[in-house]
């Protein structure tokens, strides 16, 4: 899903467009025991509660996508019967009105979550009537040709707030306040099936995860059937493994820093594209073509490839996640000095007296800790015109 279907849906969670028609949670505690459940027409609530669930629903489908929200496919194992995509499939396809699939989905949560504290499982049931689109993007509700029908799950911990003082207003009086346990937003997430091309895709899912480092791994390969994206930090830091390797004795600053600028030119021109920049194997070795590695070099590529990209999922790291377009950092074990990436032409190491320097060009704004100082071109200068 791409983020404008995304947000088609995310649209849906609204009191004047909402299509949710039933609502189903379970309160787990932190020794993994129910606690409560939950099963109603989603109308049957309050005003007041539908705004919240709103405000969680959203959130299940916000952040950055390939971070926060991954595209997943289910594997051809995952499908066969008696598969998790077969079993979500029917859960959708009961409108949650079967209470052996429900309690037999709050097992599979329970089973494989793994939260030390006590958390909130829900999940609901809508039906959205797909407007049809003209070329220029304008919804046509007349003319829609499908009914995209779909499940969302929020995983929400559930915390005592903090304690306190606050007013009584029937006392007249300030008082303790009593302390309650509080829904929050969500950790975890998916939405099944996928809105994939504005239509439905029974072979994919939506994952959201509120810490990209934080995935839940045995939840995704056992609940959901699904294979376990690297992080946005497991991205970047294989990315790295692989360029160093690569290159090996021929990694040097320039060559770094050419990489380093190719690569965020790949994401600013891939910036309006339907879908979020990514680097499969192809487009990474091309990178390293047009950043000046030559062919012997890149000889070694595709074996460091295979031997660190993950085999399970698409070798695809995520061009956000790789690139660092807001900063151009360079670090020594004494000194760490970081440049606007668009400004990476001021750095340059030079080799004085048989020593590598790092020469930066200073120009005539320099600051240290606040204070401007002036170069040493215009003390330079200002001794010159005294001396005279």
């Amino acid at each position: 899903m791409n983020k404008k279907e995304i947000a088609e849906i995310k649209k849906q969670f609204i009191p004047e467009r909402s299509t949710i028609t039933r609502i189903c949670g379970c309160y787990v505690d932190g020794e993994k025991n129910k606690k409560a459940e939950l099963a109603q027409t989603f109308l049957t609530l309050s005003e007041e509660e539908n705004f919240k669930y709103y405000t969680i629903f959203r959130s299940t489908l916000s952040g950055t996508i390939g971070k926060n929200l991954l595209n997943m496919e289910f594997p051809m194992e995952a499908e066969f019967t008696g598969g998790t995509q077969e079993f979500l499939l029917k859960l959708k396809n009961s409108n949650l009105k079967d209470d052996t699939l429900l309690e037999e989905f709050y097992d599979k949560v329970i089973a494989t979550y793994d939260y030390p504290q006590n958390y909130y499982i829900i999940l609901i049931y809508a039906a959205y009537d797909v407007p049809g689109k003209t070329t220029d993007e304008i919804e046509n509700e007349d003319a829609s040709e499908e009914v995209y029908d779909f499940i969302l799950c929020s995983i929400c911990p559930v915390e005592l707030s903090d304690a306190g003082l606050c007013y009584n207003e029937l006392t007249n009086n300030i008082e303790s306040r009593v302390r309650d346990w509080v829904v929050g937003a969500p950790n975890h997430g998916f939405l099944f099936p996928a809105f994939n091309d504005r239509s439905t895709d029974i072979h994919s899912l939506l994952y959201y995860t509120k810490n990209s480092e934080k995935m839940q791994e045995e939840f995704i390969e056992q609940a959901l059937g699904c294979y376990t994206p690297m992080s946005f930090k497991g991205q970047k830091e294989v990315f790295q493994e692989i360029v160093k390797e690569t290159l090996g004795e021929h990694c040097d600053f320039e060559t770094v820093k050419t990489i380093h600028e190719n690569l965020n030119e790949y994401v600013e021109e891939r910036k309006d594209a339907k879908e979020p920049p990514a680097l499969d194997k192809m487009d990474m070795k091309r990178l390293l073509e047009n950043s000046g590695v030559k062919s012997e070099v890149l000889k070694e590529f595709d074996q460091h490839f295979e031997e660190m990209a993950p085999k399970e999922t698409k070798p695809l790291f995520m061009a956000a996640s790789v690139a660092s377009t807001r900063s151009f950092e360079i670090k020594t074990p004494d000194v760490v000095v970081k440049v606007n990436p668009e400004r990476t032409d001021l750095v340059e190491t030079r080799v004085i007296d048989g020593r590598e320097y790092l020469m930066i060009e200073v120009n005539d704004s320099v600051e240290i800790n606040g204070i401007q100082v002036k170069g040493s071109t215009a003390r330079s200068e200002e001794d010159e015109s005294m001396e005279e």
